[in-house]
């Protein structure tokens, strides 16, 4: 008869137990408590950063300052010698003064060129409320990413596009976004990597942003000095101008 000892040394030769994997539903979770929390993002009407943008390898560096609202509005402005570039989002269309190419009256974007702006105005970010947008999303295990061992969530939005989202393993927050775009029937594709995570009004919010296309070592930096939240903004702001459109 097979006593005891047989059955611990059968217990003992079982493989260790393994947790589960993360589903991407609970890293949502982590991610958003990790960010404040459902409350204090939905709190959040209104973020404006200021700082710096350093382009051409540190050749070029400008003043930016972004603006966006719960309303679904952006305003981004990039100063250098007396000119400023503006390109917004009113939540339908876009519009952009570029004294840089000569125009010093605003114009119309393209729908397409407008996605970029669209997804930067979404200030909750892309994975808060996911379905609600109409997105799917899945987890993909972990890859890594400079030496971390990041959590891979592939998020499909509505209209296609797509954003392959990775969480840092401990702070559960953005450390990078791939996105996948499709811009006049050309798939683009631009990393994106969030860094200096900074407490506004109760919401964690990236300081130090570095994005470039896909596959080339073109970066473009934003260092913001600055962050406000729940600031009063005229919806105007982001509103193609008046004067403009006669």
């Amino acid at each position: 008869m097979r006593g005891p000892v047989f059955l611990l040394c059968a217990l003992l030769s079982l493989p260790a137990y393994a947790a589960p994997p993360y589903t991407a539903d609970a890293l949502v979770a982590k991610n958003i408590e990790a960010r404040g929390g459902l409350d204090k993002l939905h709190a959040l009407s209104s973020l404006r950063r200021s700082g710096r943008l350093i382009d051409n390898g540190g050749q070029l560096e400008m003043a930016l300052v972004e603006t966006k609202t719960r309303s679904g509005g952006i305003r981004v402005e990039a100063s250098v010698q007396g000119l400023t570039l503006v390109q917004a989002y009113d939540g339908k269309e876009g519009w952009q003064i570029n004294p840089f190419q000569g125009r010093k009256d605003a114009e119309r974007i393209p729908p397409d060129d407008t996605k970029e702006l669209a997804s930067d105005a979404d200030l909750d970010g892309a994975l808060v409320d996911y379905k609600t947008k109409g997105s799917t999303l899945v987890y993909l295990g972990t890859e890594d990413v400079d030496g971390t061992p990041a959590h891979k969530l592939k998020l499909t939005k509505a209209d296609g596009d797509s954003q392959t989202i990775y969480l840092d393993p401990d702070a559960f927050l953005e450390i990078r976004i791939v996105s996948s775009r499709s811009v006049r029937g050309a798939l683009q594709e631009t990393v994106t990597d969030f860094g200096d995570y900074e407490q506004v009004d109760g919401v964690y919010v990236p300081l130090a942003i570095e994005s470039g296309p896909k596959g080339s070592t073109e970066r473009q930096k934003i260092e913001y000095s600055k962050a406000e939240g729940n600031i009063k903004v005229d919806p105007t702001t982001f509103h193609f101008p008046a004067a403009a459109s006669k």
